[in-house]
This record gives C-alpha cells, structure tokens and sequence, in this order.
C-alpha cells in the first residue's frame, strides 16, 4: 500500500549532527512532499523548535502538521492546537519530589515557554532553552500558580556526571505507571502525561486525515521514537544510529543521520 504520511524525528534523524538538514535529505523529504505525502515532523520540541526546520523543507501553513512535545501536542504549522494533553499544579509538585531523587535540573515545557523553580541550571537546561528558541522563566517554587499547566517535563544533568542516570535507576514504578517516561540522551529524561506519545499522536492524526495506519512511514533513532515503533501497521525505519531497541522493532535500518539515511530509505521504498 503505498506511503501517505511520513513522520520524521528531529536530532539525530532528520538532522545531522551539527544540527542540520543535509541537501539530499531536503531535496528527497521535498519531492514526496510535492508528491501529496504528508511530510510530519515528529519531535520533542515545541513547535517553535520545529518550525525553522520545516521552513526549510517548505513545509507551513494550515494543512501541514507536526507532532510536538514528544507527542502531547499535535498542532498544524499555522500554530492551530489540534490535541493538547496537559499536566497540572499536582503533577508539578510531584516532579518536584522526584528532582529529589538525584542532583538534576527539573525545567516545564509549555506552549508558550520553559519554566523552572531552578536558579543553576545544566547546559544542557539551557541548550533544550536556546535549541527551540524558547524563553527560561526562572521562578521561585510559591511564584507558580496554582492552575499552572504544562505539556512536558524535562530532567537534566550536566554531561558525564551520571546524575540523569542516578535519577532514571532510582525512578519509583508507580512514576512509570502514572506517567510516559523516555531517557532521550545520557542528560535528559523526559515525561509525559500517560498516553501523550509520538506514537499515538501520530495515529490521531492519521486517523484526522482519513490515513490508513499501513500508510504511515516513520524514521527514529531515540527513546522518544520508541512509541512510533511499536506500532505493527507502520512501516518502521530506523538509522543506522538508533539505539539497539528501535532497531529490534524496525522494518529496515537505513543509513545514519550524517548520510541520508531518510533519502535512502525514501529512494528505495516510497520514491
């Protein structure tokens, strides 16, 4: 059945490792585009950190979409909110007891804006600020009001200090139970309100655009893609720098994201 939608990942996926879209990858993500196929950038980013990248593949506008927030949001690329799951002031409080667990940066990502009760915060707190363009509003834990509402959380470390490590061993299992937790890099956990996942975003989504699951193609390479990948229906490719477990779920391992691993896979499945 022939591809209608195909969902790509951001770091390490669509972009290089030097944080950008190589040419080829453009030019082929372009063509299927210019084709009919839904092109959906699927992230952990807010949309403001998505959208300089879907500028780029000319992608904008009220009948193109992203998957934002590791899937809690999903949104068109006018800004239009399609699905929107969010956590509140008691979720809050009970992030702020599992920051406890180890020595870690705890910062709340919103439509609008980063927030953290923090005042030193991680590099890589303040990288996951500038990447997404996103501003870091540093507030005294009584300064949150109580109908805060958040759409992810992000837990940080400095790099090589083992603290994201630390904190994800000692994590209790009902924080598992309760909420969609993925380590996406050695220095970032991030959480979700359960349910809230690239995966079943991406099924609304196909399901609001009359898509049948089988013609949804998906490309990752981190936990947060895991969920794409575990659905049976969709066609499932993983680079070459995937991490072992989606590489186990895939249907293919393409080449890497520093050389066109989603071009080859579009060349010889979709193109």
């Amino acid at each position: 059945m022939a591809i209608k939608l195909i969902a790509v990942d951001l770091d390490g996926t669509l972009l290089t490792s030097s944080n950008t879209i190589l040419p080829e990858t453009a030019r082929t993500l372009q063509v299927a585009s210019s084709q009919g196929i839904k092109v959906v950038l699927a992230s952990g980013r807010p949309l403001s950190g998505v959208m300089p990248f879907a500028s780029q593949l000319n992608l904008s506008g009220k009948d193109q979409y992203a998957v934002v927030f590791n899937g809690a949001v999903l949104q068109n690329l006018a800004g239009g909110i399609l699905m929107n799951q969010e956590m509140d002031y008691q979720d809050f409080n009970t992030m702020l007891r599992l920051q406890r667990l180890a020595r870690v940066n705890v910062h709340f990502e919103t439509t609008e804006c980063f927030w953290t009760c923090d005042h030193d915060l991680s590099v890589q707190m303040q990288i996951n600020a500038a990447l997404t363009d996103n501003m870091l509003k540093v507030r005294h834990r009584e300064e949150i009001p109580k109908d805060f509402k958040f759409n992810k959380v992000g837990f940080t470390c400095q790099k090589d200090d083992g603290q994201v490590e630390k904190l994800w061993n000692t994590l209790p299992y009902w924080a598992f139970d309760k909420y969609d937790i993925v380590k996406s890099l050695d220095t970032c956990i991030e959480l979700n309100t359960k349910g809230a996942s690239k995966g079943n975003a991406l099924m609304e989504l196909a399901d609001r655009l009359k898509i049948e699951q089988t013609q949804v193609m998906v490309f990752g390479d981190q936990g947060n893609d895991i969920s794409m990948f575990e659905n049976p229906n969709f066609k499932k490719m993983a680079m070459g720098n995937a991490i072992s477990n989606i590489k186990e779920k895939a249907d293919y391992i393409t080449d890497d994201n520093n050389h066109n691993g989603i071009a080859k896979a579009l060349k010889k499945f979709v193109l």
